[in-house]
């Protein structure tokens, strides 16, 4: 796989008619030195003069967060920090080379940076995305690698990992065994994987297929219970599966704001019995395992 044809490929995504005018915005963005605080709010401080808020809404919808751009206060959608500090007891990146599969605008990537990791790698083929981090690390001005590249792309990267994190990519994939190998093999000899997916309850090896939505996302095709998805990770050459979190998805991790357009949680949920989807499938839930693939 020639991962620079690609690249140049998906540079192309820049121009697109409704990414090329934000791009001509963030170039226009005032330098300087700023301060940056890289706690459950990315907040960044300085003097600038421009409308920074209004620049950042040219690129909604903000799914992470949440940011503080000077005056300019990014309500995401999600709650992101609820996600960082329920997972942050259980790594640690100091000197590590570190990937995030399906990074979106890289919020974890910009918190994970207080561990002084050797390297970090944002995978995410979404243009919009690559933008809104373009935004928020022209303040920041980290060494963060942004790819719009994929899961698909990560055992042919020119690198290996010793820790990747994927954090709800793999309910999007038809093939989640083959996924989970991709992960397997962009790991060096030896490495973790921390992972987060929708799970339902039981003690069966068995998985949910919806058949057409999970809360009204259509690219929905297997919710595992926790040992069928054990067995996929041992499937795929793992060895190890440790559960490190259980949680359910509320309304105040994940709501409708601002910053968002369209639908969020409140309108996935059955509204006489939250503890269903809209289609009658159980309410979303995510566990949190890490897998280690050793010698």
């Amino acid at each position: 796989m020639n991962l620079e044809e690609i690249r140049k490929e998906r540079q192309k995504w820049m121009t697109w008619k409704n990414i090329k005018p934000i791009r001509n915005l963030i170039e226009t963005l005032e330098d300087g030195s700023f301060e940056v605080e890289l706690g459950d709010v990315v907040k960044i401080s300085g003097d600038v003069s421009q409308n920074i808020e209004d620049i950042a809404r040219t690129m909604m919808p903000w799914r992470k967060g949440p940011f503080e751009i000077f005056d300019c206060v990014i309500d995401a959608e999600w709650k992101s920090n609820i996600k960082y500090n329920l997972l942050r007891g259980h790594f640690n990146l100091k000197d590590k080379r570190v990937a995030d599969i399906g990074c979106n605008n890289g919020y974890y990537l910009f918190r994970m940076q207080e561990d002084e990791p050797k390297s970090l790698v944002g995978f995410d083929p979404s243009p919009l995305y690559k933008t809104q981090f373009d935004f928020v690390n022209h303040f920041v001005k980290s060494d963060i690698v942004y790819e719009l590249l994929g899961v698909e792309h990560l055992e042919f990267y020119e690198e290996k990992f010793d820790t990747i994190f994927c954090l709800g990519v793999l309910y999007h994939r038809s093939d989640p065994v083959t996924m989970l190998k991709s992960l397997f093999r962009g790991l060096d000899k030896e490495g973790e994987v921390i992972l987060d997916t929708f799970y339902i309850v039981g003690d069966d090896e068995m998985a949910l297929c919806p058949k057409s939505s999970y809360s009204k996302i259509p690219n929905i095709y297997f919710v595992p219970t926790i040992p069928a998805l054990k067995n996929w990770c041992l499937r795929a050459g793992f060895s190890s599966f440790e559960v490190l979190e259980t949680s359910t998805t509320d309304l105040d991790e994940q709501r409708k704001t601002s910053w968002i357009e369209g639908q969020s949680l409140e309108d996935f949920l059955n509204p006489e019995d939250s503890t269903k989807t809209v289609e009658g499938y159980p309410a979303p839930k995510r566990v949190y395992v890490k897998l280690i693939k050793s010698h």
